[in-house]
This record gives structure tokens, C-alpha cells and sequence, in this order.
């Protein structure tokens, strides 16, 4: 047995053998300029090109049920003209940015800091661009699923609601899918019914999933109308848009 001495000294060692990681280890902000074809809509926004991270930053990417959204929206612009849009996990704005050239007012959300960093540097990007429509309001809030007072705030600001709620590809992660509904519910409901709709691009990656939002849209008290004709592969996944309202 060693003395005390030596026994603390290898603790010591020991100690110092322990790398501590913090969150900025596992961040990957190489994001690069990526150009996105919609019909005769073009953007430009950064974006990473793969993932490489143990933190929540999957909205640093682009993901497929995004693009499955935006190739709805380009070809149904209609529905977007002159409207007010509020996005629930927009990541880096792809699909916000879309909305923002044929409506009055985009509001882009998220819950991760770093990915808001992102998304306020495309919005950026896009409003000192020559776009369409240059007079649209755009920005960027943070809003985590069924925090009240990050709704509170973007509703200080947005008394009357909005026209549309968007979301692509953001049912991943079951345990997050209820509050999800509570968010989209809580905003659905500041209109007189009818008056806003929950458009939702869906990526089926699990049964339990496809049968999860389903459940919670009817606990919610909310009809779920899958869009005729959108049911297809995106990314080797079966993807569908839903419009959604309350009943």
C-alpha cells in the first residue's frame, strides 16, 4: 500500500487525465452557401452540409421533409399571398425564406440558440438580397415547444396570430410531439376557427411516429387532412402534407 502522498498524487493524475468537453467541442459551424431550385424560386441560404454533432443542432441542416414543404408551396403560391406565417422549427430558414417572397409577414422559430445564430445570418442574407418581395416582415424568435412565456413574447408582438403555422420535418423525437400540438394548438386557437391552418410536411420515419401524431392531432381536438396528391418518396422516406385545423 502507498503512503498518502503518492496515493494523492495519482489522483492528481488521474484528474488530470479527464478532458472536460464543453458544448462548443461538439458545434460545427462550417456552414456553406447552398443554392435551392423551387419551381422559378431560387434561394441561396447557409447551411451545413452533413451533421457531426452529439447536441440538438439538427436544424443546422436541411432536411427532407423541408424540401418536401417548399416544392408544396412553390406550386401552390396562392395560399401564401399576403399572408402572415409563423414557422415552428424553421433551422436555417429554408422554407421561411420561401414563405417571405410571396407573404407580408414571416416569423421564423427555434429553440437552439446556435441554430438561431444561423437563421438570423440567412434572414440577413436574404433582406439585403434583390428579392421579390423586399417589404415582407421577417425575423427570427426562439421558441421552445410548450414554453409559455417564448409564446407570450412572440404574441406581445403578433396580438391578432397568423394565417398560416408551418412545420417540416419537425416529428423526430417522440417525447417532444405533445408539446409540439400544444404549441400549434395554443396558436391555432387566437383565430376564429377556419381563420388559421396548421400546414404540416411529415417524414414517416417509425410507425409509433405516423401513429403518435396522429393521436395527439385528435386529443387536440384538430382534424388532419392529408393533401390529396402529396403523399411521396423524399429521401428514401415516405413523406405527406398534412393541413390541419381545429375542429
Amino acid at each position: 500500500m502507498g503512503s498518502e502522498s503518492e496515493q494523492g498524487r495519482k489522483a492528481n493524475e488521474e484528474e488530470e487525465d479527464i478532458v472536460c468537453l464543453d458544448e462548443s467541442f461538439f458545434i460545427n459551424d462550417d456552414y456553406q452557401l447552398t443554392t435551392f431550385t423551387f419551381g422559378s424560386n431560387v434561394i441561396e441560404l447557409y447551411c451545413l452540409q452533413s451533421a457531426s454533432t452529439d447536441f440538438d443542432l439538427t436544424g443546422q441542416l436541411v432536411w427532407p421533409g423541408a424540401m418536401l414543404m417548399n416544392g408544396y408551396l412553390s406550386e401552390n403560391a396562392e395560399i401564401l399571398q399576403g399572408c402572415s406565417v409563423l414557422e415552428l422549427g424553421s433551422g436555417v430558414g429554408i422554407t421561411g425564406v420561401l414563405c417571405s417572397k410571396f407573404c407580408r409577414k414571416v416569423i421564423l422559430t427555434d429553440h437552439n440558440d446556435e441554430v438561431l445564430k444561423i437563421l438570423n445570418k440567412n434572414i440577413d442574407l436574404y433582406e439585403h438580397s434583390s428579392g421579390p418581395n423586399p417589404s415582407a416582415e421577417l425575423e427570427a424568435a426562439k421558441l421552445e415547444w410548450g414554453n409559455s412565456d417564448h409564446l407570450g413574447e412572440i404574441l406581445k408582438k403578433h396580438k391578432d396570430g397568423f394565417d398560416l403555422i408551418l412545420g417540416a420535418d419537425i416529428c423526430f423525437q417522440q417525447s417532444s410531439v405533445p408539446l409540439l400540438f400544444d404549441s400549434a394548438e395554443q396558436l391555432l386557437r387566437i383565430r376564429e376557427p377556419g381563420n388559421c391552418k396548421f400546414i404540416l410536411a411529415y417524414v414517416s420515419r417509425a410507425k409509433q411516429m405516423d401513429s403518435a401524431i396522429l393521436r395527439e392531432g385528435a386529443q387536440h381536438g384538430m382534424l388532419m387532412n392529408e393533401v390529396p396528391g402529396t403523399r411521396c418518396t423524399v429521401g428514401n422516406l415516405e413523406g405527406v402534407i398534412f393541413e390541419i385545423a381545429l375542429k
